[in-house]
């Protein structure tokens, strides 16, 4: 955790946690550390105002820095205990899922722990700061916190609340004001006994939130953290207010309720339990499962609680220890409870339950509840024995302020008149005749003597002086070195202070109602404890604080060293000056009489040393600056409230916290308006006028400057403690309590005061740390100018409020060292103006509202323009007032760098902001500005920014939400001042102070061009500035127009634009044109301005004052706006070039890639491998090498290497120790023609007489030169090796070559001098001159487009990764398309058609295909003229095979005699390949570049080929998702196309080759001898008696017949279906059956079986057609009976006389006769 340790606010040591857990717990978050030395206020400014970030924490150590960074922005989110994940996080912690939340986020703690925590870390002011932001995010705040220690009782956290401060509505309806700690409200309480199911917090969040929204005012385990397991919170009570804002959908009660909550089980905690009984209005208890010791304390409950609630949530049958019976009906009566006091609540919601306690506690309000106020309820723990945190110092503290305040009760006006009298008239006409004679001296006149005599009487007036009893107190308080009731001092005087001023409002108001002091309420039961509101009398100190003893109770322990002794007897009113300087004996006068002079010195405006003062030992300023604010070293560092401080270990050191938390008119909010409380709610949104007799802290202070400003009226009165009141103030200022500047009131400037404090401040501070930087909030005082500082960096001024708190007040903080690094500069000097009123009718507090402005403005580096939400009522006059200050401010000759705060977003709110926005450019543009420019950034233009917050200052209800971007809102503030800062001068303290003389002199004489009161100029003037922005965005809007015209020249050069010199050129016309342009514009724009101060009856008196102003912004804007078109003009010609050039690399590396991915695609695909990414990175990077060492880049300059390599060489030398040569390396960069020479000047003179006489060193030289040549052969390598590097030249080269010199000398062991060595580097660094600077000089190209193109390199590659992958897969695709769809279909086109045009040949060519008789006749013929025994078997036995053989035979020999199968093949093929071209190239129409699926259009182009191409396509294979791939469809064309060109080629080489019969026909779909069989088939049946084929040629006949009948021994015997034939096919043999032999009866017999077959007996007179074969028969007899296996048939002779011839004759006489 980045906070610093303060120091211990009392030497009582708290005692750390016994329970490990809580230990452990403490040390997880870091704040273990801070268990004895507490964070502190001054912890917030590391932690929150130097914080420009809202980061999210990273480990538990960072969760307290993050809640208390998001409080103070007043985030939703600052409980929240989540943490990112880290590999480092919660390493000590259980990370088991039990203990972590899933997701993005870790919560390892309850945020309610950390909550108590931050707490139980933190001292009781940090505490009350904590508590006023929690209120404001309507957080619930810690009331009661627990102990660590058990034998400790908790702690009633008392002080922390008496900072929260808010508006509401009473109980009558009325606007009240006042501190929630000392308020009169019903008080509910709420405890739970038991383990219960229903959340008790959201319960509450419902009844406290209202009706309409439910806000997560109590934790609850329904948030992140809020399951797991508490640690240290149990037994925490916190408390919540429900305040009533008018608006009945938000109010859920008449009246104010605060409602507080007991964490964990009531049981375990009697203490606190007792308490809430006993302060309590009402008790609400949630009972869970009960237990004995339950029912004993329900008991006790309700005997103390004056009205008793009880939730009935129990589940019986989950506890068995639970008391049956004792919850329900049976409760009240065992209790004696009222009917209707048990509420069941078992199945209900929280929101329902909510709901019912919400209906019970509307009927007890606002009447039968008791009113009940924190502090009672504080006296009441001290009697149960609960701590209480307002201990002994803090009450000494009170009873001081009480004592300072005595006889304020009379009235502020009265109490100021007789206690700060220096405030009177006198101090206020003292300033007027200051002011008066500085204008007679101005102008030159002599003093008015009048004016001496009325000052002087004055003076004399002054001089009588008496010290007063309250500013006795004050100071003698102040000087205190007890630094926490010093603290408790301010702190209390400023709540004081501001509770009397809030029951004067209360009572003006409505005087007869007072909610805190109602007395008649008969419901204030406890009156013996609870006896006073706030507003109570004090003197009865145990009304507001116990005897309980507290942490910083240690007044005792205070240091032995201590010089001084405060007296707190009190003074008489007529005790004088000198009386006020008692102090020890031995202090002596600290101040002489230089003193006085430097109090001179400084009124006129010159700067005072710090080592001017004179130091005296032992003064109290010794005392207090020395032990307190300087140490050894002199260092600051930040304290309590995030001011100054000193670092180092001083004896003693005084400590003093702020005394009023900045929230406590923020937390005043706006209440929605209501009929019933409508003038209320106008109070509240009215512009409000401070009251001009209000009295505040800053009065007191004020008094204590003038009281030191009387030493140069009186030295009489310049007594010790007098003169130690600067030094007193700068302690102050350290710790946080700011310095005022100028008294408002009075419109006057304290400077000898002032000059005392700067000098004090100086003389503390080391000379080196006093630069400063100043940043002023100038805004009307309803602007909450206070607040928002208070905001943005944490600091507390005055808060103007409804008190008439007039004066500019200055604030400091040391910046940390980085951010001090960062910004040059030691302080940030903050300047609060308040009580600004411009619209006030009283002119003089209208004069001295300028003045104040008027200075504040001056002093300022950065000036925020505070613009307050309702800026529309007062707008002229407000834009007047400010615009009035910076014209002052700008003839004076400093200008700050305004920006701009709004508080809404309002029309009139940003109106103002624009008006004032234009002005202050106005007026920033001129040079040698103090707020915008220095040494090292002359001519610096500033930007005015304009942020929003919609800060809670607003508000005045705490009821009303803080906006949900006001986080967002105040780090984006904070970002621009601080870069707004940064751009300032940072002046010394010395500086400052002259430099407010300086403008305090210039107000006091009104040396200003523009009066005081003129408000009729600044309105002209911020018109003009209206209007002249107007015309200077015309003159932008058309210079705008004209850069796009030339741009579009500069890009119709296109590839000319390369050429340098048309470059040049083209850009030097445009420029001189651009600048032409622009003098005209701006002539232009001269003459409007001065004809408008011509007409304006304003302006026009005082042209000198504004012309310059305006002309020099003009020439301001003339430079800027041609300074801008030349950039551009050149960022645009770059631009084009570059463009080009990449398009040009683009178009190579699109070349070079195309080859690459075609050939690695070819590969791929002829391989069957697929390419991995890494062959594919690598195969990219030969191809982007190649580029960039090819490509013609433009040269640009470059610069010559020769000083580099001459540098390390010296170093080189140097390191070496050889220094004597260093006068050689001048010759490095001259060319080297000739080559190295060793010479005798390398070698020793021992050396060379050693080998004098061995042929004069010949040997020595040549083992030498040996060596030479050997390293710059190494170094030729050496060049080469880095020159085909795709890097630049690297003065690491030379490195690496000195150093291989020196390796190759080191090896070979040589009676050699070191000028060898020299002479060898020298040479080859020469060599190096050259050869490298050709590589440098290759690289030193257009850098910027060649980091363009490299920083694109990985987008190339993925781009050729995924261009191979598409175009391998569209390739594969493709290819799978051609060899499965296209090639079958191309096939199958060519060669369906072929088989039938081959039978068509055979048949016009062959005869016997012409019919079944010819073809049979033939092969009959055929077997004759063979002569083949295996032929007439086939033929008999296998006749279909036979005839099919037959007919193969003469295919193939017909396609072997036939050359027309090739041409037919080829121009089948040109036909098929030309309609697929078409059908895809019809596809292709307007697809160029579009992604598209293959699949759908694969379909179209098979539907073309089919309708317009009339080919048959087989889409089978289409279906499925091989084809199914997305790509560019013209990509894939052009793969199709490719592929379908390379198939047509295969298949036409494959045609043009000689034709395989075979193979031919095995393409063919229809085979040829199959067709041709169809055709002389003829009819199928055979004869049921010898298998003869039917001859019978008509169709469709029903008698079969055959023309020859064969024997029947040509055939088997089982073949022969019938056993009777005629005699012609039978043989006779002996033995027959004669009747069997008998034709007639056989053949009557098979005409009756067949009747089918006409076969009829044989003719005797027609011998002739058995012929044939008998013929067969007698020639193949034997061979048929060894076939058949049987005898040889016995055969006639006549059969064995038949020829060949007869038989032959026979067989076409058989079918001639058929024929015919």
């Amino acid at each position: 955790m980045s906070v610093k340790f303060p120091k211990r606010l009392s030497s009582k040591r708290r005692k750390p946690p016994k329970d490990n857990a809580q230990a452990e717990l403490l040390h997880n978050l870091g704040l273990d550390a801070f268990w004895n030395a507490p964070l502190d206020p001054a912890s917030m400014l590391d932690i929150s105002t130097w914080n420009l970030e809202n980061q999210a924490p990273l480990d538990l150590k960072a969760l307290p820095s993050a809640f208390l960074r998001r409080l103070w922005l007043l985030s939703q989110d600052a409980r929240s205990p989540c943490c990112k994940p880290s590999s480092d996080s919660l390493t000590a912690l259980d990370t088991s899922p039990e203990t972590l939340n899933g997701g993005e986020s870790q919560c390892a703690i309850n945020p309610l722990d950390l909550v108590s925590a931050v707490f139980m870390s933190a001292n009781t002011f940090l505490q009350q700061e904590m508590t006023v932001h929690m209120v404001q995010c309507q957080f619930a705040v810690p009331l009661v916190l627990p102990s660590t220690d058990p034998e400790e009782a908790s702690r009633f956290l008392l002080w922390p609340l008496r900072g929260v401060v808010s508006q509401f509505l009473g109980k009558n309806g009325k606007l009240q004001e006042g501190n929630l700690a000392s308020t009169y409200m019903p008080i509910v309480s709420c405890v739970k006994f038991g383990h219960c199911n229903v959340s008790k917090s959201k319960v509450l969040n419902h009844i406290i939130s209202g009706p309409k929204s439910c806000n997560d005012t109590f934790l609850h385990r329904g948030m992140d953290g809020g399951q797991l397991p508490r640690k240290l919170s149990n037994g925490l009570v916190e408390i919540g207010w429900h305040l009533l804002t008018g608006d009945t959908a938000r109010d859920g009660f008449p009246v104010p309720v605060a409602i507080s909550n007991l964490r964990g089980d009531a049981s375990k905690h009697e203490g606190c339990l007792n308490l809430l009984c006993q302060a309590s209005s009402a008790m609400i208890v949630f009972c869970g499962n009960l237990r004995e010791k339950d029912k004993q304390l329900l008991a006790s409950c309700r005997d103390m609680a004056s009205k008793l609630i009880l939730i009935d949530i129990s589940d019986t049958e989950k506890n068995e220890h639970s008391v049956v019976g004792f919850v329900g009906v049976n409760l009240e009566q065992d209790m004696g409870l009222p009917e209707g006091s048990v509420l069941q609540g078992e199945g209900l919601s929280e929101e329902e339950l909510a709901d019912r306690i919400n209906d019970i506690l509307k009927d007890l309000l606002p009447d039968k509840l008791k009113l009940v106020s924190l502090e009672a309820a504080a006296n009441l723990a001290v009697e149960l024995g609960l701590n209480v945190d307002e201990g002994t110092v803090c009450k000494k503290a009170m009873a001081k302020v009480e004592k300072v305040l005595e006889g304020l009760d009379e009235g502020s006006a009265q109490f100021r008149e007789k206690q700060l009298p220096l405030q009177g008239p006198w101090w206020s006409k003292l300033a007027e005749i200051e002011k008066m004679e500085s204008k007679q001296r101005k102008e030159g006149n002599q003093n008015d003597p009048r004016l001496q005599k009325e000052k002087t009487d004055i003076l004399a007036e002054l001089r009588n002086y008496k010290l007063t009893p309250a500013m006795k107190t004050f100071t003698n308080a102040l000087f205190t070195i007890d630094k926490v009731e010093r603290t408790y001092f301010l702190k209390w005087m400023k709540l004081r202070l501001q509770s009397k001023q809030t029951e004067k409002q209360n009572i003006q108001q409505d005087p007869s109602t007072n909610l805190q002091t109602d007395t008649n309420n008969d419901m204030l039961e406890y009156s013996d404890y609870l006896t006073h509101g706030a507003n109570g009398d004090l003197e009865d100190s145990d009304s507001f604080c116990s005897d309980s003893t507290f942490e910083e109770e240690s007044s005792e322990e205070q240091p032995v060293n201590v010089e001084l002794q405060v007296s707190d007897q009190p003074c008489d009113n007529g005790q004088d000056l000198s009386s006020y300087g008692d102090i020890e004996p031995h202090s002596e006068s600290r101040l002489d009489p230089v003193i006085e002079e430097q109090f001179d010195l400084m009124s006129n405006g010159i700067e005072i040393q710090g080592g001017e003062i004179v130091s005296m030992s032992h003064s109290f300023d010794e005392q207090i600056s020395d032990s307190v604010f300087e140490n050894q070293n002199g260092h600051l560092e930040s304290q309590e409230n995030g001011t100054l401080s000193c670092h180092g270990t001083p004896e003693y050191e005084p400590e003093l916290t702020p005394a009023t938390p900045d929230s406590n008119s923020s937390t005043k909010q706006q209440m929605s308006p209501d009929v019933s409380v409508e003038p209320q709610l106008a109070w509240c949104l009215q512009t409000f006028e401070p009251d001009p007799f209000s009295l505040g802290l800053e009065h007191f202070l004020r008094e204590m400057g003038l009281i030191f400003e009387l030493t140069h009226i009186s030295r009489s009165s310049r007594n010790q403690k007098v003169l130690r009141l600067p030094s007193l103030a700068v302690d102050l200022l350290f710790y946080g309590i700011p310095l005022e500047l100028m008294d408002g009131d009075a419109s006057n400037i304290p400077i000898r005061w002032l000059g005392s404090i700067f000098a004090e401040l100086k003389r503390r501070l080391p000379q080196e740390q006093c630069k400063t930087r100043v940043l002023t909030n100038l805004g009307v005082h309803h602007a909450k100018n206070a607040e928002v500082l208070s905001s943005v960096f944490g600091v507390k001024f005055p808060e103007g409020g409804k008190r008439s708190t007039r004066g500019v007040y200055m604030g400091a903080l040391r910046l940390p060292d980085a951010l001090r690094m960062d910004m040059d500069c030691d302080f940030l000097l903050l300047i609060d103006v308040e009580g600004l009123c411009p619209a006030s009718l009283d002119n003089k507090t209208k004069i001295h509202d300028h003045e104040m402005a008027t200075v504040a403005t001056g002093l300022s580096n950065v000036l925020i323009q505070n613009i307050a939400s309702d800026a529309s009522s007062e707008l002229e006059t407000d834009i007047a007032f400010i615009v009035n200050a910076l014209l002052r401010i700008k003839e004076f000759g400093s200008m700050p760098n305004c920006q701009l705060l709004v508080q809404d977003e309002g029309i009139n709110t940003l109106l103002q902001a624009s008006q004032l926005k234009r002005v202050s450019e106005m007026l920033q543009t001129e040079t040698g500005d103090r707020g915008t420019n220095n040494a090292e950034q002359p001519n610096t233009k500033t930007i005015s920014c304009i942020t929003c917050v919609k800060g809670p200052w607003s508000n005045v209800s705490l009821s009303e939400p803080v906006e949900t971007q006001y986080s967002e809102a105040v780090l984006s503030l904070k970002k621009n001042l601080f870069g707004a800062l940064k751009k300032s001068a940072a002046t010394g303290l010395s500086e400052f102070m002259i430099h407010l003389c300086a403008i305090w002199d210039a107000v006091k004489e009104e040396s200003f061009s523009i009066g005081l009161q003129n408000t009729e100029i600044a309105l002209a003037f911020s018109i003009l500035c209206t209007e002249f922005s107007q015309w200077k965005t015309s003159f932008l809007e058309h210079m705008e127009n004209w850069i796009i015209g030339a741009g579009k020249k500069i890009f119709a050069t296109k590839e000319k634009v390369l050429d340098a010199e048309i470059q040049n050129d083209l850009l030097n016309e445009l420029k001189d044109e651009g600048r032409e342009e622009v003098n005209t514009e701006v002539d232009k724009l001269r003459s409007q301005v001065e004809a408008y101060l011509t007409e304006d009856d304003v302006l026009k008196e005082r042209t000198e004052t504004f012309k310059p102003i305006l002309m020099s912004n003009i020439g301001d804007l003339q430079e800027r706006v041609t300074e801008e078109i030349t950039q551009r003009l050149a960022t645009v010609g770059e631009s084009h070039c570059s463009s080009i050039q990449v398009k040009k690399f683009e178009t190579v590396l699109e070349k070079e890639q195309e080859s690459k991915l075609r050939a690695l695609v070819e590969n791929s695909i002829s391989t069957k491998l697929l390419l991995q990414d890494e062959q594919l990175e690598e195969e990219f990077e030969g191809v982007w090498s190649n580029i960039l060492s090819s490509f013609d880049f433009r040269p640009s300059e470059t610069d010559d290497i020769t000083a580099r390599v001459t540098e390390v060489l010296r170093l080189n030398l140097i390191s070496r120790g050889l220094l004597k040569h260093i006068k050689q390396i001048e010759v490095i960069g001259q060319n080297k023609t000739s080559s190295f020479q060793v010479c005798d000047e390398h070698f020793g003179y021992r050396s060379r007489l050693k080998h004098m006489f061995e042929d004069n060193n010949r040997l020595q030289r040549v083992e030498a030169q040996q060596v030479a040549c050997s390293v710059i052969e190494e170094y030729n390598h050496f060049v080469a090796e880095k020159s085909v590097l795709p890097a630049d030249f690297s003065d690491s080269y030379i490195t690496e070559m000195l150093g291989s010199v020196e390796k190759a000398l080191k090896e070979k062991c040589m009676a050699i001098k070191s000028a060898f060595e020299v002479d060898l580097k020298v040479y080859l660094c020469s060599l190096a001159c050259q050869d490298f600077q050709k590589v440098h000089d290759r690289f030193a190209k257009d850098t910027e487009l060649l980091t363009f193109i490299t920083a694109t390199k990985s987008s190339y590659l993925a781009k050729f990764i995924y261009r191979f992958r598409k175009r391998d897969q569209c390739q594969r695709v493709a290819q799978a398309f051609t060899s499965m769809i296209i090639k079958p279909t191309v096939l199958d086109y060519i060669y369906r058609p072929l088989g039938l045009r081959i039978v068509e040949e055979i048949q016009a060519k062959e005869q016997q295909y012409q019919s079944s008789c010819a073809f049979s006749q033939h092969l009959l013929e055929q077997l004759i003229h063979e002569d083949r025994f295996e032929s007439f078997l086939e033929y008999l036995l296998s006749y279909d095979s036979f005839r099919l053989s037959k007919i193969q035979e003469t295919v193939v020999a017909h396609l072997s005699e036939s050359p027309n199968s090739d041409k037919w093949r080829q121009q089948r093929l040109g036909e098929i390949v030309g309609k697929v071209a078409a059908a895809v190239s019809e596809t292709a129409e307007g697809t160029n570049g579009v992604l598209s699926d293959t699949k759908p259009l694969l379909e179209r182009v098979c539907l073309i080929l089919e309708s317009d191409g009339n080919v048959e396509v087989t889409r089978v294979f289409l279906d499925g998702p091989l084809f199914s791939i997305t790509t560019e469809w013209d990509r894939f064309v052009t793969c199709l196309m490719e592929l379908l060109a390379a198939m047509r080629l295969e298949l036409a080489q494959e045609f043009s080759q000689t034709v395989d019969v075979t193979q031919l026909l095995n393409c063919l779909p229809i085979q040829p001898h199959y067709s041709l069989l169809d055709r002389v088939r003829g009819c199928e049946k055979q004869c049921p008696l010898c298998r003869a084929p039917c001859e019978v040629q008509e169709k469709g006949h029903e008698v079969h017949s055959a023309l020859l009948h064969r024997p029947k021994d040509l055939l088997p015997h089982d073949l022969c279906s019938v056993s009777c034939r005629p005699e012609s096919m039978t043989l006779s043999n002996p033995g027959e059956n004669k009747d069997t032999q008998n034709p007639s009866v056989a053949c009557k017999d098979l005409l009756s079986l067949r009747p089918d077959w006409n076969i009829y007996p044989e003719d005797p007179d027609s011998q002739m057609p058995t012929a044939y074969w008998r013929y067969v028969l007698v020639r193949y007899n034997d061979k048929f009976a060894k076939e058949y296996e049987r005898e040889p048939a016995t055969i006639p002779e006549e059969w064995k006389k038949i020829t060949e011839e007869e038989a032959l004759h026979s067989l076409r006489e058989a079918f001639l006769t058929k024929t015919y």
